[in-house]
């Protein structure tokens, strides 16, 4: 936050209106022998060329009015629209100086020309009840407001130890000097608010870059609180999240130069700190959170040098995720431009952690995918075993039967034989078991289109993807080819290829996915992407069991996909590989064509 004795620096802050209407005459100018004049106007005139800091420039200021003015002393308060006071920010001539001195509005020679909006010339303090003595030696003094259009952001005071030092003419060369100086001022504070502006754009942009990036919960709350205290030059800055199911706020954030502990627990949304922002979902500006009405509030900081408060609400689709708090250590009022700023860093915060909660419930579903794919690849697998087992135990059972052997009753051989008989049966009903299990069953399959599963599926590795720059190209088609089929084994086929794609894709690359009619009554989707392609050695063999080309494959994945899609009476083919990518087609018999 700019200091509040720098109403120029705080843009969107108004300064406090004139209480009597500003004289619409052109200001009185010095008589035109005055010597002073242009020599004076020359050189404030100079100050916008080279001075590019409005503390260093008023300074200059001050330096050349008691210059040119022969005060023995001086100074110049600005208004602090926060406090409503003038607070002084540069002085000559004082001992111990003035800096911050605060003075009400209409109190002393300089209060009452801000507050009257009027210049004043004081021959004789001692006569003036309206002195307030700040200097014992002052004898004389006169005071000019600094005006910008019909508002009052300051006043420039000079004092002499002499009575009468300072005369009417004086006064006028003050005013106009005033009026220039006022100028200069106000053009190098709006360069530097200028210069701010494009600071805390450079910043906001480095800043969402830098969300969008975290797909920690932890660490995103952290970087949005340290940025936006930094950005904004608060006490602390705390975040707050919202849990609109149960109704409760936890404290999950706080940047801080002394790092209090955060508040433990959740509290009830109703009765938090952050209530009001969360009901009204708009921005919420307290005063002085050191007040009694705040010191039974749980979640605030535990930091007794807090005092102004802005809340700012995180919302995603109507939803508010938690809530912003940026804190001051004095008052202050906060303008348009720290509300927008604010209320920015929140929306890329709302967003950024709206994508790490869908990013990590984008890795849970993969996870149960990859749960599920090893289950149905142990499914196949136990088939593939049995379906070899039965063709061997057939055989065994025929030359059983076959061997005609007839043993006496009381032979023991008699009860081997039939023990080998039941056991033969009962190792052809376990095998016709595991076959029939690891069927589909029927009561899965229902109508699908094939777009939509095509969808589906896009959406659960758009992270991935993403992450491994590899750009998908699919444009819908916008006939509706329907297929009957189990989803999630079609999904799996997809997932697999997809997959696969990617691993060719190291240094990333692009997907293109196209949908078109086949032969009669059937549907082909080709998934094409630009990797290296399938080495020609391995070409016939990819859809062999237990067959991989690379180290760490498993040799399942494309096998695995035939066979479902041989058991939905579609089939999946290469139909063409090289240095520039791999293309794979998928057939499907459908249920309908529009």
């Amino acid at each position: 936050m700019t200091s509040p004795a720098h109403p120029a620096n705080l843009p969107g802050v108004e300064s406090l209106p004139l209480t009597s209407p500003v004289p619409t005459s052109p200001p009185r100018l010095p008589p035109a022998e005055d010597p002073r004049a242009l020599p004076a106007l020359y050189r404030l005139t100079s100050l916008a060329g080279r001075a590019d800091d409005p503390r260093v420039a008023l300074s200059e200021v001050l330096d050349e009015f008691v210059a040119t003015f022969g005060a023995d002393a001086g100074s110049i308060a600005l208004l602090n629209p926060s406090s409503g006071r003038l607070e002084v920010e540069v002085a000559l001539g004082t001992p111990n100086g003035r800096q911050g001195l605060g003075l009400k509005l209409g109190h002393g020679v300089t209060g009452w020309c801000v507050l009257n909006a009027r210049a004043l010339l004081v021959p004789d303090v001692a006569a003036e009840p309206r002195y307030i003595a700040v200097r014992s030696a002052t004898r004389s003094e006169m005071a000019a407001p600094m005006r910008e259009g019909d508002q009052v952001i300051g006043v420039i005071d000079l004092e002499s130890d002499r009575t009468g030092h300072f005369s009417a003419g004086d006064l006028a060369l003050l005013e106009q000097l005033t009026l220039e100086a006022t100028s200069i001022v106000q053009q190098l504070w709006r360069m530097r608010a200028l210069q701010a502006k494009a600071r805390q754009l450079e910043t906001l942009l480095t800043t969402g870059q830098a969300l969008v990036a975290k797909l920690e919960s932890q660490e995103l709350l952290d970087t949005l609180t340290r940025d936006t205290r930094r950005m904004l030059q608060g006490r602390a800055c705390a975040l707050y999240l919202h849990d609109s199911a149960r109704g409760t706020v936890r404290f999950a954030a706080l940047d801080s130069p002394d790092a209090p502990p955060l508040p433990d627990g959740e509290q009830p949304a109703a009765a938090c700190f952050a209530a009001a922002a969360l009901h009204t979902k708009k921005q919420v500006e307290f005063a002085d959170v050191r007040s009694a009405e705040f010191r039974s509030v749980a979640d605030l900081p535990d930091d007794l040098t807090l005092c102004a408060a802005l809340l700012t609400p995180l919302i995603v689709e109507g939803e508010v995720l938690g809530v912003l708090a940026v804190f001051t250590d004095r008052p202050h009022r906060f303008d348009n431009d720290e509300k927008r700023v604010c209320a920015t860093l929140a929306s890329l915060g709302a967003v950024a952690l709206q994508n790490a909660r869908l990013y990590a419930r984008v890795f849970q579903s993969e996870e149960t995918l990859r749960k599920q794919e090893q289950l149905t690849t142990l499914g196949l697998l136990a088939a593939e075993i049995a379906h070899e087992i039965r063709n061997p135990l057939t055989v065994l059972k025929l030359l059983h039967g076959g061997l005609g052997l007839d043993f006496k009753p009381d032979d023991p051989r008699c009860t081997d034989l039939r023990v080998i008989g039941e056991k033969l049966d009962q190792l052809e009903s376990i095998v016709t078991r595991v076959l029939n299990f690891a069927k589909a069953p029927s009561s899965l399959h229902a109508r699908w289109s094939l777009a939509d599963i095509i969808g589906d599926t896009l959406v659960l590795v758009r992270p991935k993807l993403a992450q491994a720059k590899i750009h998908v190209l699919h444009d819908p088609s916008t006939v509706p080819f329907i297929v009957e089929a189990n989803k999630g084994q079609l999904q799996q086929v997809l997932l697999n290829l997809i997959l696969n794609a990617t691993q060719a894709m190291p240094d990333g690359g692009a997907i293109a996915l196209s949908v078109s009619p086949g032969q009669e009554g059937f549907v082909t989707l080709d998934l094409a992407d630009t990797g290296t392609g399938i080495p020609e050695a391995v070409r016939g063999r990819i859809f062999d069991s237990f067959f991989s080309g690379r180290p760490d494959g498993t040799g399942l994945g494309l096998a695995i996909a035939k066979r479902i899609l041989q058991a939905h009476h579609g089939d999946i083919t290469l139909v063409s590989t090289g240095p520039s990518g791999t293309t794979m087609r998928v057939t499907l018999p459908l249920v309908k064509s529009q």
